[in-house]
């Protein structure tokens, strides 16, 4: 998979086009909904306190509608709406995708049984499925070769800002009001700005700034690029590129559990209120996210000139750093002293994304990284959004049970041995680089 077809980006020495100022205000449009994205997705366990309150859901039950029901439909439907879009106006998919995600959000609001949330959330899924791959293609058309990763990255500031937002917004508006408010005034946002994306971004001519570029040869007639069954069958008989999503599942088995349950353990366990926790917790994940993600970005770029390896490696030194903060973390005894030591592992914890995109893109011909980004984030939210909650939350269920004081405590603590298997599991692909390296370099 690793031979290149072709290159689109733009001739040596020629001069990069510049995006006028409607490429930048629909770039701003597409992070908001980005945004909205992950806000909504947050929702669910910045507010798990009081849904449980009212409506009895257990830990396990909380697991499951965060992780193993939403990821069902997210991951799977992720790639056909891919495929959809590709094929048909992107904006038009952006659009109604997030009208659909956002009325089911604001559907959240209006549950009066742990059913009819579960149907809720699962629409919340298919709906954000046609989120983000549309995105990233209008973006690549209104922004040309030259100026497309600044563009890219800009956008990717969006799960941040969310989950920050999420905490913030979502918890004020619970604290002052009620959750069921949180969820419906948050979907009326998302409807609203659905609106707004389908009258005012422009459909984008497809390839239309590549024109310029030197051309990849002309695919087979009738085909608009790398058949798909022969390209997943290539990505997945790729020692690299199998390890390297599969460490990342593991990885995000971590984040996922703590993202839908600290919340909860910081009220419950650590004495925190949602007031306090839309104003500390919201800034944690916001500096250590974005923290995260822009140093292990900048290393990567150099560290990765010296040794493809790094690649891997670096993921799995920044969770090894993160291992003893993680148990500070867990361990410590107020919820002040328990977000100080919260602040770096969150960072460290995404150590593992920038790295894995940036290899499987590499890895692949120009033709397959779509449909190869698109299989990398299959893997790592089948196991990591998928399974990672719903550990989570039946551990803690399970802890309870026993007769444990501080079950969910004891169920973060049940984590650390999956940390020790993501390590492992990026060093050997480190291992693998390394192995394919030097094989290409004796051919």
């Amino acid at each position: 998979m690793a031979g290149i077809a072709g290159h689109t980006g733009t001739a040596p020495g020629a001069p990069v086009a510049r995006p006028g100022p409607y490429a930048w205000f629909v770039l701003a449009i597409l992070c908001f909904v980005y945004v909205l994205n992950f806000l909504d997705r947050q929702l669910l366990s910045i507010l798990a306190k009081p849904i449980q309150d009212e409506l009895g859901v257990s830990d396990s039950q909380l697991g499951l509608i965060g992780g193993l029901y939403f990821a069902m439909f997210y991951c799977i439907l992720a790639i056909p709406v891919g495929w959809l879009a590709d094929r048909g106006n992107r904006v038009r998919v952006l659009a109604f995708s997030c009208a659909l995600w956002s009325a089911a959000t604001a559907a959240c609001g209006m549950a009066s049984s742990y059913p009819q949330l579960v149907a809720a959330r699962m629409t919340v899924g298919v709906g954000e499925a046609g989120g983000v791959p549309p995105s990233y293609a209008i973006i690549s058309d209104y922004f040309p070769s030259g100026t497309r990763g600044t563009a890219l990255s800009l956008f990717n500031l969006g799960p941040p800002i969310g989950q920050a937002l999420g905490v913030a917004f979502g918890a004020s508006i619970a604290a002052a009001y009620s959750w069921r408010q949180a969820f419906i005034w948050v979907g009326v946002v998302g409807v609203i700005t659905a609106t707004a994306v389908w009258l005012l971004v422009r459909e984008p001519a497809k390839g239309g700034l590549d024109r310029g570029a030197v051309p990849a040869p002309a695919p087979e007639a009738g085909k608009g690029g790398a058949p798909f069954w022969p390209t997943l069958r290539a990505f997945f008989a790729s020692p690299v590129l199998r390890g390297i999503a599969l460490a990342c599942g593991a990885t995000q088995f971590i984040t996922y559990a703590m993202l839908n349950f600290t919340v909860l353990m910081l009220m419950r366990e650590k004495g925190m209120s949602l007031e306090q926790v839309a104003v500390w917790y919201a800034l944690v994940m916001g500096v250590g996210i974005a923290a995260g993600m822009a140093a292990s970005g900048w290393l990567i770029d150099r560290l990765a000139r010296r040794s493809k390896a790094a690649y891997a490696w670096l993921p799995a030194l920044g969770l090894a750093l993160a291992v003893p903060l993680f148990i500070a973390f867990v361990s410590a005894g107020s919820w002040q002293l328990a977000l100080a030591f919260l602040l770096l592992p969150t960072g460290l914890n995404y150590f593992y994304l920038s790295p894995a995109v940036t290899l499987v893109q590499e890895e692949v011909r120009p033709d397959q990284r779509v449909l190869s980004g698109a299989l990398l984030l299959l893997v790592m939210n089948l196991i990591g959004l998928g399974l990672g909650p719903t550990y989570l939350g039946a551990a803690s269920d399970f802890f309870r049970a026993q007769g444990t004081e501080r079950p969910l405590q004891m169920a973060f603590y049940s984590l650390l041995p999956f940390y020790a298997l993501a390590i492992g599991m990026f060093l050997l692909v480190a291992r693998r680089i390394r192995q394919q390296t030097m094989q290409e370099a004796n051919r």
